[in-house]
């Protein structure tokens, strides 16, 4: 390029820089760009060596691709590849150098600005004759910028083939070279980030697959039932998902579970749990309903799974089958609160039955009597099925298991018909014996009133306040003591077998006498008991001729006719009144009937003339 004015070899120069600019666009790879605009200085610019220092992320600058027209015999520049230079020296040999528009010229003279740490390679070319002469331990250097004016790296040329430095077409060559070169490399870096986060997206893509393959896999073919929940939109609270597990669970096709929800599935008496157990994301033992009419017990384990931007997504369900545990279980409460001869209500669950329909206020007979509750449990369910209740996964037993009434703002309801007892249509409720619903924290209890023995109409205050009116109560629960008469010497001549098909057949008579909700105990040996809820004084003494009637007429046992009687005592049972005060009444009263009938009356108080139940 010695003739540098002379306009063929400018167009020569022109051609050959659009020829290496293609080839820097032409290539695939950041380090083809790198390599494509050392070859580029080289063959399209004059030079017989170069090198690109290209900034790494921390800052500092390594020597990334050198090219040299002839290797030389010391190696050449190639020996530089890799070496380091801190940004600190780079920014201080650029600062001392001479500005030639965009390039930086380092004379040999100012080689003291070259830190040591900055890879360097000195030439053995020839020493300078003239002024314009290159020096071999000069340097032409071309910072290349991004477009945001960030240094991507600096462009190295060295041993000018013409041997002089470098005039101003030669100059303006190397900096519109040296621009398009960090548009080159600019561009191959954004090339290489985005296969880089492509490369990323794929492996996260792959194992996104991997994941819901494999939480398809568990939901699917997990043992128990599972299921997801919608938690948002119209479609709230819908199954939105289902394995084969609940599908054989409940008996239903998944088709129709998807259309449903957990709220059409759930047994009425376990509707509230199970909104509870939904909102909390938590767990609860409930029933749900089997396409062929019967409920299912299952145990419900919620998980809300959340989005780490929209946050809750949906309710993923774990339905663990406990039907066999809940059988179980109350298989085992139906033992300790019934006898195991007839079937009957012990004594411990009379007494617990007899103590929900009694509270501590005590009944007032005059209209300035007021009395205060206690603090304390035992109010309105005191007993032992108050401790089993619906929300603790023993509520709504089958009737044949358990005859526990359940209580509701009108009395009680769902009792055995044979067992349990309820309260009659017509029998007053709290406020219209004077207290209001709530008041003094005794709820929806209804209060049990002793019905006046002067005639019916009678007017006497139960309300625990001045105000409360007079109210004509005719109806009362009834307690219905019953001791069998003979049935001792049957016991003694025919033996224990032959007394259990008694009591069998008793119980049995018993209950076939009183009236739904009515309910028949065993409260030990030869004792029965019937509580009669909401029933009058003429209605209590109907009932004891019924009870008399049931029991008198022989019975077949192993072949033989036996025949037992039985003696009746009836007392009632009033709020304020313990629960031993009102069996001991009645007790006394059937007693003082066996005594006036000239019946055999035991000496000692408690002793039983067969095993005693329980």
């Amino acid at each position: 390029m010695e003739a540098e004015s002379e306009p063929y070899v400018r167009l020569a120069t022109l051609r050959t820089l659009h020829r290496v600019v293609a080839d820097l666009n032409a290539a695939r790879s950041l380090a083809g760009t790198l390599q494509a605009v050392v070859e580029g200085a080289v063959h399209g610019l004059g030079f017989d060596a170069a090198a690109v220092s290209l900034v790494r992320p921390d800052g500092d600058l390594v020597v990334a691709a050198v090219w040299e027209l002839e290797e030389s015999a010391m190696g050449g520049p190639s020996v530089l590849l890799g070496q380091v230079g801190s940004r600190e020296s780079w920014d201080r040999l650029l600062g001392v150098s001479d500005h030639w528009g965009t390039l930086r010229f380092l004379p040999y003279d100012r080689g003291w600005a070259v830190a040591s740490d900055i890879p360097r390679w000195i030439g053995d070319g020839a020493m300078p004759v003239y002024a314009n002469d290159w020096h071999p331990a000069d340097g032409l250097l071309a910072p290349m910028y991004s477009a945001g004016g960030d240094l991507l790296g600096v462009l190295s040329v060295d041993r000018p083939r013409s041997g002089k430095r470098p005039g101003a077409w030669t100059r303006e060559a190397l900096e519109m070279f040296s621009l398009q070169a960090s548009i080159a490399i600019g561009n191959a870096r954004l090339r290489a980030e985005m296969q880089r986060a492509l490369a990323r997206l794929e492996k996260e893509q792959q194992a996104l697959r991997a994941s819901e393959e494999s939480f398809r896999q568990a939901f699917e073919y997990a043992p128990s039932g599972m299921a997801i929940t919608e938690l948002h939109g119209a479609g709230r609270g819908q199954l939105t998902r289902v394995n084969d597990a609940l599908c054989r669970l409940l008996g239903r096709p998944r088709a129709v579970l998807r259309q449903q929800s957990f709220a059409d599935l759930v047994h009425p008496d376990d509707r509230t749990l199970l909104e509870r157990t939904s909102a909390e994301s938590g767990r609860a033992e409930l029933r749900l309903s089997r396409r062929d009419g019967g409920y299912q017990w299952v145990c419900l384990r919620n998980s809300i799974v959340a989005d780490a931007a929209e946050g809750p997504s949906f309710l993923l369900t774990h339905v663990e089958d406990i039907e066999d545990r809940k059988r179980h279980e109350l298989q085992l409460a139906h033992r300790a609160s019934h006898d195991a001869l007839t079937g009957l209500p012990n004594g411990a669950e009379l007494k617990a039955r007899l103590g929900r329909r009694l509270c501590a206020l005590p009944q007032a007979v005059t209209a300035g009597h007021q009395a205060a509750p206690p603090a304390g449990p035992g109010h309105g369910g005191a007993g032992y099925a108050a401790a089993l209740r619906p929300e603790d996964g023993f509520g709504g037993y089958p009737e044949h298991l358990f005859g526990d009434a359940h209580r509701t703002p009108g009395g009680y309801e769902g009792a055995d018909p044979a067992h349990g007892y309820g309260l009659p249509e017509g029998y007053p409720a709290a406020a219209s014996v004077g207290v209001p619903d709530g008041a003094n924290g005794y709820g929806d209890h209804v209060h049990a009133v002793v019905p006046p023995d002067h005639g019916p109409g009678a007017e006497i205050r139960t309300g625990p306040f001045r105000s409360s009116p007079p109210v004509a109560v005719e109806k009362g629960l009834a307690v219905l003591f019953c001791d069998l008469d003979g049935f001792k010497s049957i016991n003694d001549r025919f033996g224990h077998n032959a007394g259990d098909a008694v009591l069998v057949e008793v119980a049995r008579r018993l209950s076939g006498a009183v009236r739904d909700g009515d309910t028949v105990a065993r409260f030990g040996g030869d004792e029965f008991v019937v509580l009669a809820d909401g029933i009058g004084r003429d209605e209590a003494k109907d009932l004891s001729h019924r009870l008399r009637n049931a029991i008198i007429p022989p019975m077949r046992i192993d072949g033989r006719a036996m025949r037992v009687g039985v003696s009746l005592g009836i007392g009632w049972a009033g709020c304020g009144m313990s629960i031993e005060e009102v069996l001991h009444t009645a007790d006394e009263r059937m007693y003082d009937e066996k005594r006036a009938r000239g019946g055999a009356v035991r000496g000692a108080r408690g002793e039983r003339s067969h095993r005693r139940a329980g």
